[in-house]
């Protein structure tokens, strides 16, 4: 009885290990990871890019006569930039530099050589939105032209400079439309979707001459070239833009100004644009270990809530081709 008493205790003993090692073993592994995720943590500002000191600093923004582009300008002088602008509009262009010239914290911004290009922000672009079928072939060019190649030509102007010099910020203006394919955007999106391809390439060239490349990706932001741009918006692309909102110009350049100036990759406007980095960030650089983590983390929940959105797009436009079809019906009937 002794005997078979024992063996049944060590049985029992030996079955339980079994059942408790998945648990030991779950717990050794969340163990390696907090002791991992707050290593990455600590040396996370070991990896960060120093940030670009803006006082005294020559910042080229071409677009700059108006809206983001006047704004990042404006922003960029107030902490002590000499700025060069550069538009197509030659009246604007005088206009905006009075205007920035208001912002300046000490007489030598006016009056000091620029010297050197320290930061280019490429924010020169402009929108169009139609559906596929009647946008004219030539403005599906004209865009390429203007938002992708006129953000090609003055970056090859100042990188053989930043080269030598081993120091350097670039930022794309894009788009949120350039992180998502929405319906009206087919001429416009792309030439957005381009800068990020051409940010991502040109930061791996880049980073071992200490440049940092940022492309920015602002909502729909109160300036004339959206004013302009409504005039052609179909109904269904008005619908969707407006459950996002509008946001001042003002608010775009401070952030995008931050981001550049700290050398992140990604530079989003408000809670749908950080949702909309994180969710298509794919092999993106990041420049902080904090980053990455946050995107691997909220990744899923992210996609969750996409879906939702998606739903809801898809909806919108479903809605307004009944609509429609029910409007020529009638007027047949009549």
């Amino acid at each position: 009885a002794f005997y078979l008493g024992s063996t049944i205790t060590d049985w029992l003993f030996f079955n339980s290990w079994w059942l408790l090692l998945p648990f030991i073993m779950l717990l050794v592994v969340a163990a390696f990871i907090v002791a991992f995720v707050l290593l990455l943590y600590m040396i996370s500002p070991l990896i960060s890019p120093k940030p670009l000191k803006l006082n005294g600093a020559h910042v080229v923004v071409t677009g700059g006569s108006s809206g983001i582009g006047k704004s990042i300008a404006m922003e960029c002088y107030r902490q002590g930039a000499f700025i060069t602008l550069v538009a197509r509009d030659e009246s604007k262009l005088v206009q905006a530099k009075k205007e920035v010239e208001k912002c300046a914290i000490n007489d030598k911004q006016c009056q000091e050589k620029l010297g050197p290009v320290d930061m280019l922000v490429n924010c020169a672009g402009t929108s169009y939105s139609g559906k596929f079928e009647e946008v004219e072939m030539e403005r599906f060019r004209s865009l390429m032209e203007v938002n992708y190649l006129g953000s090609v030509y003055p970056t090859r102007a100042v990188i053989t400079t930043m080269k030598e010099r081993r120091m350097g910020r670039i930022l794309f203006v894009s788009s949120q439309a350039g992180q998502i394919g929405l319906f009206g955007y087919t001429a416009y999106s792309p030439s957005k979707f381009a800068l990020r391809g051409l940010a991502e390439a040109l930061q791996m060239e880049m980073k071992p001459y200490n440049i940092y490349v940022t492309v920015a990706y602002p909502p729909d932001t109160d300036t004339p070239g959206l004013a302009e741009e409504n005039r052609t918006k179909p109904l269904e692309t008005r619908l969707i833009s407006e459950t996002s909102g509008v946001t001042q110009p003002e608010q775009v350049a401070k952030i995008l100004v931050k981001d550049a100036v700290q050398g992140n990759f990604n530079s989003s406007v408000g809670p749908d644009g950080y949702m909309l980095s994180a969710l298509t960030c794919g092999m993106s650089p990041v420049t902080s270990i904090t980053e990455g983590l946050q995107q691997i983390v909220t990744m899923g929940l992210f996609r969750t809530i996409a879906l939702f959105y998606l739903g809801s797009f898809d909806s919108i436009v479903r809605r307004c081709m009944i609509q429609r079809e029910q409007a020529k019906a009638t007027d047949k009937r009549e």
